[in-house]
């Protein structure tokens, strides 16, 4: 690996470790221990440092090294935290979690869209949760385009709201949506019921029905909220 490539593997790898607890909180790392490791430049580690200690996972302690801080300072809404936990023993926790937020921000998001957004915002929703159907009943729901799409519809949705604190949250969801395909959580045939849901959400949107717009949208996210109450391992869960 060479340069930016190599600097994300190290991250990835490091940051991974402590988020599943290898790399136990209290732990202590060392700069050259970390670069004898990772077979790195010093340089590079010092580099991965700094962003895990952005992130609130390390934390710099003179003449020592630096220490893993326990979970609760980590940023949870950091992409790349979702993504290792997704991965990790915590998964069904992260799932349960990022689907919990979702409950919680899509109907308001939808709602706020179906008064805020502009004409072209509404039609290309309505667009995306039409090409979401024609997937989904096509059985490609594991295909890269219907997670393209399904990404497209929910970050749309959120930045529809003129809320951009909403707008803000794109990338967590994105990433949940990502990491459950990754880990083969989604079915060839997405639930009939859920692309209803979803096409019902844009069509309420396009037409100024706020009320309506927020129920279908709150479907979405409570059938998901549902049927990640208990992941199995190698199970699958609906959009």
């Amino acid at each position: 690996m060479h340069g930016v490539e190599q600097h994300s593997g190290v991250l990835d790898r490091l940051g991974q470790s402590i988020a599943s607890g290898v790399r136990a909180p209290g732990t202590v790392l060392t700069l050259g221990g970390l670069e004898e490791e990772f077979g790195v430049s010093r340089t590079l580690v010092r580099e991965v440092v700094r962003v895990l200690e952005s992130m609130g996972m390390l934390e710099p302690r003179r003449r020592v090294g630096v220490t893993v801080r326990p979970p609760r300072d980590w940023n949870p809404f950091d992409p790349r935290l979702i993504r290792w936990r997704l991965a990790g023993p915590g998964r069904d926790e992260q799932l349960r979690s990022l689907t919990e937020l979702r409950t919680a921000i899509e109907p308001a998001a939808a709602r706020l869209a179906a008064v805020r957004a502009d004409e072209p915002t509404r039609r290309r929703l309505v667009e995306l949760a039409a090409r979401l159907r024609e997937l989904g009943e096509a059985r490609r729901g594991t295909d890269p385009e219907y997670l393209e799409v399904d990404t497209a519809y929910h970050a749309l949705l959120l930045e529809a709201s003129g809320n951009p604190m909403l707008a803000a949250l794109q990338d967590v969801v994105a990433e949940v949506l990502s990491g459950r395909t990754a880990l083969g959580l989604m079915p060839r045939s997405p639930d009939p019921g859920a692309l209803e849901d979803h096409e019902a959400t844009a069509a309420a949107v396009a037409a100024g029905d706020a009320a309506e717009a927020e129920a279908r949208a709150r479907s979405v996210v409570v059938e998901v909220l549902e049927g990640v109450v208990d992941v199995p391992d190698g199970g699958s869960e609906q959009d």
